[in-house]
Order: C-alpha cells, then sequence, then structure tokens
C-alpha cells in the first residue's frame, strides 16, 4: 500500500514538472529564439534598404570639378 502511494505521489510530480515546467519553457524559448530571429532579419533588410539608397545617391552626385584657369588663394587684410 505504501509503495503504490509513493509511486502514485510520484508519478503526479513527474506529471507537474513536466507539464507545467518544462514543456512552457521549452515553448517559451522557442518562441523567444524566432522572435530573436524575425527581428534580426529585419534589422538585416533595413539595413540593406538603406545601403541601397545610399548608392545611387552618392553615385547621382556630380564630382566637384576643378575651376579653370588659376585660382590664386587670398586673405584679407584689415
Amino acid at each position: 500500500m505504501f509503495k503504490l502511494l509513493l509511486f502514485c505521489l510520484l508519478a503526479w510530480f513527474l506529471y507537474n514538472l513536466i507539464f507545467r515546467f518544462i514543456i512552457p519553457v521549452y515553448r517559451t524559448s522557442r518562441q523567444v529564439r524566432n522572435q530573436f530571429r524575425q527581428m534580426n532579419q529585419h534589422m538585416q533588410e533595413q539595413v540593406r534598404k538603406q545601403q541601397g539608397a545610399a548608392r545611387p545617391a552618392a553615385e547621382a552626385q556630380p564630382k566637384p570639378q576643378k575651376p579653370a584657369g588659376d585660382y590664386i588663394d587670398f586673405e584679407e587684410i584689415k
């Protein structure tokens, strides 16, 4: 009788441990890992978009040309 009671108590403890602790922790960790992965992908897409938008703008700007003829640098005298 004592063995049966001990076995039932042990089975109840293992059942609660598995279904109230281990499975929720596993599901939560998997969900958090997926959210981090999605956030990382989203940030990488944003960086790619910013880099893609910055390159054509830099290429579209004309390069400064040197002025024709001689250029004399002067200082103002007071």
